[in-house]
């Protein structure tokens, strides 16, 4: 057994509908899943994922959750353990961006009504989920946290005030938790992507006066030259949730073509 393996833990992978999230899901069942739990806000949308993730060989659970709802949050924590027995991987990979919903998203003119949204789903519900999954964690002899958080929680960027904020502390409240989680056997860790080909990303392209232009600006700003595909990001989540990364706590993997590394 190699070992990055996830033989036999049960994941919950939130945003699972996304790029990132059902690359990540499919991957834990490669690795050797022995379930995985799908969540998303579009539940109908997870029946193809599932079915690839059996394929694979890891029995799969879907659970729709809007994450903006601190009630659904809960719920979905409850709902994961008693589909499970427990939950040994959490894997907070939703995730919301203003300039993929409006067009004006600029600091001085971003309502409080998106930046609500964004701060519950991309801050608040992970933190729920592991106040929530902490302590069966614990009974079961610990777990792992991953966190996708992004290089614009590094660096800022025009029209997103909210979503780079969001992401700064969910990369601090990583490092928050990795010490506080510690004593009950539960790594936290994050992982912060650059731009990935997502459906995601080609909304915030496409919502520019000239895409291509917009494509190409973003692009120069990279050592490697190209943008990230999702299992770069999946194969880094692997890791830290694997006990490859056994020593490893409080920490943030950029995963960005070397984009910080000179911007």
């Amino acid at each position: 057994m190699s070992v990055d393996s996830l033989a036999g833990r049960r994941v919950l992978v939130t945003g699972a509908a996304g790029g990132v999230g059902a690359a990540v899901a499919v991957a834990a069942a490669r690795a050797g899943a022995a379930a995985v739990v799908l969540s998303d806000r579009r539940q109908d949308d997870l029946s193809a994922l599932a079915a690839e993730v059996e394929a694979v060989g890891a029995r799969a659970v879907t659970i729709g959750a809007d994450l903006s709802a601190e009630r659904a949050v809960v719920g979905l924590a409850k709902d994961a353990l008693q589909a499970t027995g427990g939950i040994d991987v959490l894997v907070n990979s939703a995730g919301v961006h203003e300039r993929a919903m409006a067009a004006d998203t600029a600091t001085d003119r971003l309502t409080s009504e998106l930046w609500n949204v964004v701060m519950a789903v991309n801050l608040t519900a992970p933190w729920l989920l592991m106040r929530e999954l902490a302590p069966a964690m614990r009974d079961t002899g610990g777990g792992t946290v991953v966190n996708i958080a992004s290089q614009l929680g590094i660096v800022g960027t025009e029209r997103s005030p909210a979503y780079t904020t969001s992401k700064a502390g969910l990369i601090q409240l990583t490092r928050s938790a990795a010490v506080d989680l510690a004593p009950l056997g539960i790594r936290c860790n994050c992982v912060a992507p650059g731009a990935i080909e997502t459906a995601m990303t080609n909304r915030i392209f496409a919502a520019a006066p000239d895409p291509g232009a917009a494509r190409a600006d973003a692009l120069s700003t990279y050592l490697i030259k190209r943008f990230g595909d999702v299992g770069d990001v999946a194969r880094a989540v692997c890791f830290l949730a694997s006990d490859a990364s056994s020593w490893t706590t409080g920490s943030c993997l950029v995963v960005d073509g070397g984009q910080t590394a000179w911007r």
